[in-house]
């Protein structure tokens, strides 16, 4: 069940929804799209200070292709390649 820092939004009434995730701050810790309340497509994570920690992408709420962990920069500090696991779709 969404907390009330959680925010999603309807995008479409059977289709993926917009959700947004927040530290106790107030301030953005993630966001992405859910299907059915499983992750799908491309999200992000940031830091407590708005910095961008993590980025890749989900398949039926599996992590698949190219996920980066950031430095407090923003540059690129290391670059996963996550293939879907055996009998994956």
């Amino acid at each position: 069940m969404p907390k009330k820092t959680d925010v999603i939004t309807r995008e479409l009434s059977e289709g993926p929804v917009e959700y947004t995730k927040h530290h106790k701050d107030g301030s953005l810790w993630a966001r992405g799209q859910l299907l059915g309340g499983v992750m799908i497509g491309y999200w992000e994570w940031f830091r407590i200070d708005g910095s961008k920690l993590r980025s890749g992408h989900f398949e039926a709420g599996e992590q698949v292709g190219e996920w980066i962990t950031y430095d407090r920069n923003g540059e690129p500090h290391k670059v996963t390649t996550l293939k879907r696991k055996a009998g994956g779709q």
